[in-house]
């Protein structure tokens, strides 16, 4: 639930005022402690109230003193540079909402003729619209065309730089001689095969002088000299 905003003007409610006074006394002698702390400033405060008798100073007479006498040494341009009272510092308010109040027509402004401006894009006769309109329609057009120019140049650059990028990176590639395989030699293939045929008729590989000069792999009794399941 939002806070019901408080209108800034005189309680003219007796009781309304004295309970006001002293909710927002506290407030404010709450804030100037939180500000002195915080930030570490020299701050001090000084309430006078036809409900008490003397005034409420914080944080004390003594600091006060120290406050108001750091103050006084200041030359007085530097005193009243910014300086405000109740009617300048209303002045200020009043300036600031007519910059906001201002800057929120010329939003709606530049709304209002953006709509136009896309219905007559859908065919919507535009006889009806004065030369004030007329004059604001062509500055949301040219508006949107620079908007829409300096995109079209942004995306140029982001292609230009790509295809700069694309370009380099196949200059680079084409500088590399690719690696091929080496092909297999011929004189390998053939001692591979000679050694498996060697392998499989291991008689015409071992004969000295004839048949009964060969090693044998095996006695008589049919004992293999290598031990395995793969020569039996």
């Amino acid at each position: 639930m939002t806070r019901k905003k408080v209108e800034l003007a005189y309680i003219t409610n007796d009781s309304a005022r004295k309970a006001t006074f002293k909710k927002r006394k506290k407030g404010l002698m709450k804030k100037v402690s939180e500000l002195s702390t915080l930030c570490g400033i020299d701050a001090c405060a000084i309430l006078y109230s036809p409900y008490d008798s003397q005034p409420e100073v914080w944080p004390s007479p003594l600091g006060v003193q120290r406050v108001v006498a750091r103050f006084k040494k200041m030359p007085e341009m530097e005193q009243s540079k910014k300086m405000v009272n109740q009617e300048s510092f209303l002045r200020q308010r009043v300036a600031k909402g007519n910059e906001q109040l201002k800057k929120q027509g010329k939003d709606n402004r530049e709304k209002e003729i953006t709509r136009v401006m896309f219905q007559s894009l859908t065919g919507k006769d535009l006889q009806t619209l004065n030369i004030v309109d007329i004059f604001d329609l062509g500055w949301v057009i040219d508006q949107n065309l620079k908007e829409i120019n300096k995109r079209i140049e942004s995306l140029n650059k982001e292609a230009q730089s790509l295809a700069a990028a694309a370009g380099q990176l196949i200059i680079k590639n084409e500088g590399k001689v690719p690696m091929e395989k080496p092909a297999f030699d011929t004189m390998d293939a053939i001692q591979a095969q000679q050694w498996f045929v060697d392998l499989v008729n291991p008689n015409e590989q071992m004969g000295f002088a004839g048949d009964d000069m060969m090693l044998p792999f095996g006695d008589a009794n049919q004992n293999a000299i290598w031990p395995n399941g793969f020569f039996p």
